[in-house]
Order: C-alpha cells, then sequence, then structure tokens
C-alpha cells in the first residue's frame, strides 16, 4: 500500500530538533517484527549472531563504543556511546547544551548517527539471517526503534541495571505478555520515563 498522510499517520518519536549525530549516550531497544520470539530461550544460534553483528558495529565505526548490552527472545536493548560526532563535536556536557547547539532533523539520515547505525545493524542481521533460512525478503525488525538520549551518571547506572537484569525478568516483561518489567515505551511523554530522577 502507498503511503496515505489521511490513513498513515506516523508520529515521529524523536526528540524535536535533537541531533543525533552528536557525541553522547543511547539506550536503545529494537523489537522484532510482530514481536515474534525469533532469538528463542535468551541466548541460541539466532541470538548469537544477533549478539556478534551489534559488537561488529563496533568494528566497523570508529565513532561507536557499545556499552550494556541484552537479546532478548523478541529484542534487544542495549546502550551505544557515540564518542565523536558527525561534525567532529566532543560529547555533550549538559542537556541544556545539547539541546541548544542541536540543529534540525533532516529527512535524510545522518551518517554516523543513532539511526544510521541501527539501520546498518538491522540491514546486516536481516541479509545473513534470511541468508542462513533461505527466506530473502523476511522481515525480522519492527520499523522502528526506541531510543533514549541518557543525560547523567544515575541515569546511565539504572539503565544499564535494568539491562544486565533483563534475562532474570523475562517472566514478567511486558514483551513476554507479563505486567512488569515494563519496557520503555515510545508513547511515554519524554524527560517522564520511570528510571529518570
Amino acid at each position: 500500500m502507498k503511503y496515505d498522510p489521511k490513513i498513515h499517520h506516523r508520529k515521529s518519536i524523536r526528540l524535536k530538533n535533537y541531533d543525533y549525530s552528536q557525541a553522547g549516550l543511547y539506550f536503545i531497544t529494537i523489537c522484532t517484527k510482530n514481536r515474534l520470539h525469533l532469538f528463542g530461550e535468551i541466548v541460541n544460534d539466532a541470538g548469537q549472531m544477533v549478539w556478534d553483528e551489534w559488537y561488529k558495529s563496533e568494528k566497523i565505526r570508529d565513532e561507536i563504543k557499545m556499552h550494556e548490552f541484552v537479546v532478548m527472545p523478541n529484542h534487544i536493548h542495549g546502550i551505544v556511546e557515540i564518542t565523536v560526532g558527525a561534525n567532529g563535536r566532543l560529547p555533550i556536557q549538559s542537556p541544556a547544551h545539547s539541546l541548544a547547539q542541536s540543529s534540525p532533523i533532516k529527512k535524510s539520515m545522518q551518517p554516523r548517527s543513532i539511526g544510521s547505525l541501527v539501520a546498518g545493524f538491522k540491514s546486516s542481521f536481516t541479509t545473513k539471517m534470511n541468508r542462513m533460512d533461505g527466506t530473502p525478503k523476511r522481515q525480522l525488525w519492527q520499523r522502528n526503534y526506541w531510543e533514549h538520549i541518557i543525560r547523567n551518571d544515575n541515569e546511565y547506572q539504572r539503565i544499564a541495571q535494568y539491562i544486565m537484569d533483563n534475562p532474570q525478568k523475562w517472566a514478567l516483561d511486558k514483551l513476554n505478555g507479563g505486567t512488569g518489567n515494563s519496557v520503555m515505551e515510545p508513547s511515554e511523554t519524554y524527560h517522564q520515563e520511570a528510571w529518570m530522577i
């Protein structure tokens, strides 16, 4: 079906006017299409392929450093650091500075940005998985992804702990039909997420 703005109301979940290619820390969640359990019981061959592909991104992108990461049956969580922004900028000093200095998001994807990283990761993993399974056109990931800009050490510690605890809390996870261990959904108002100060 061709895109029709009267039917398809896609609201951006990105922070308006924020430059996602600037240096800093970002919490990323990517879900499988229809939240299917493609990666088995926390770790299996497909899960190992996801893990390998995620860390391969760090090797082929000089500006990226990977922090905590987990592969769940139908999603992944990771903290990504852009060490030097696309325009040579160093990490942000404060939230006010980052927002004031950021330029409007361009419609095309910025190189060396979070969007570019996620698109490259999804594409590379999908190609390898579909080649292995003999399903060349199968879509494995949801169209978008969830992100959160990490602004201070307290946030970083809380999010890192959430990622590390995720496998032990899988039975309660909302992405597993549970009622607890809520994943941070894009419908949350920015700056109002539960783990924030």
